[in-house]
């Protein structure tokens, strides 16, 4: 594609549904890198309509942008994922998805009970964690944040 081909951006916007100035945003975060014509004027490709597409679904499953550009700087620019690309980065994603859903699992499981946060504000706390023994573990809901009671000493 020469930099006078191409889709503008408010093409690409009215296909992507984003916003111009999202667009713009992730131009910025270097997640797509348009072409400009003689004039300065943004061209976008095709593929780009993948990439921001690709970009809002990962966004979705909470994905940050930093983990969703880590996964389009291995492609090559101006190239929409192919099959093989997207089972690579579905394998990963599906990953984190996994260690995400089992996080919240807990969570939930977990949510009527001691949080295991070290503050000792309820009365219960001091069953979970006497003498505020998960402190250290370090700061935060230690339990929920994978250590086991069983891990810290009391």
């Amino acid at each position: 594609m020469t930099p006078s081909e191409g889709l503008s951006i408010g093409e690409i916007a009215e296909r992507t549904g984003l916003a111009v100035s999202a667009i713009r945003y992730y131009e910025d975060e270097g997640l797509v890198a348009p072409l400009r014509n003689a004039s300065g004027r943004r061209r976008f490709q095709r593929a780009d309509i993948r990439r921001l597409s690709f970009i809002m679904v990962a966004q979705q499953f909470g994905f940050t942008l930093a983990q969703i550009k880590a996964e389009l700087d291995l492609l090559p620019r101006h190239r929409a994922p192919n099959k093989r690309d997207w089972a690579r980065i579905s394998t990963e994603f599906r990953e984190g998805l996994d260690a995400r859903i089992a996080r919240l699992e807990k969570l939930r499981d977990t949510l009527d009970g001691c949080i295991g946060c070290g503050c000792l504000s309820l009365e219960a706390c001091a069953l979970y964690n006497p003498r505020d023994a998960a402190a250290e573990k370090g700061q935060g809901p230690r339990y929920l944040l994978g250590d086991r009671p069983s891990d810290v000493t009391s």
